[in-house]
């Protein structure tokens, strides 16, 4: 039987990615999104929880993340959990899991020089592109 692993997410990022270059020269890209979960209480009443996803993109894609991303932009990501097993020390062994992004979208509000009202505009960057 076929299995899914698939993730997409809309929020916000957290901060400016950090990108490294690996020994093998190939780019990665760390970011973090923001999303929210709204839901009503046993009272009846809104409430909000925040999530906060860490990320990961490699080669060309995390290129282009390196220049256009940054803290605060709103995005939409695609892509699959990855579980990393870190060995700290002899007795301690850490678990990370991140997405790992295969296409990023770019949303922006931006105000037209002509017109005071604001559009939605995309910006769209597929690691099958790149």
């Amino acid at each position: 039987m076929r299995t899914v692993n698939k993730v997409i997410l809309i929020g916000n990022i957290t901060r400016d990615p950090l990108v490294k270059t690996t020994e093998g020269g190939k780019k990665v890209a760390l970011f973090t999104i923001a999303t929210n979960r709204y839901y009503k209480d046993a009272n009846g009443e809104n409430q909000s929880e925040a999530e906060f996803t860490n990320c990961v993109a490699w080669g060309n894609l995390a290129e282009r993340i390196e220049t256009f991303l940054k803290k605060g932009k709103l995005v939409y990501a695609e892509g699959r959990l990855k579980t990393r097993k870190i060995e700290r020390e002899e007795w301690d062994t850490l678990y990370k899991t991140e997405v790992v992004i295969s296409n990023i979208i770019f949303l922006d509000k931006r105000v037209h020089s002509d017109s005071s009202e604001s559009t939605d505009e995309l910006d769209s960057i597929d690691s099958d592109i790149f």
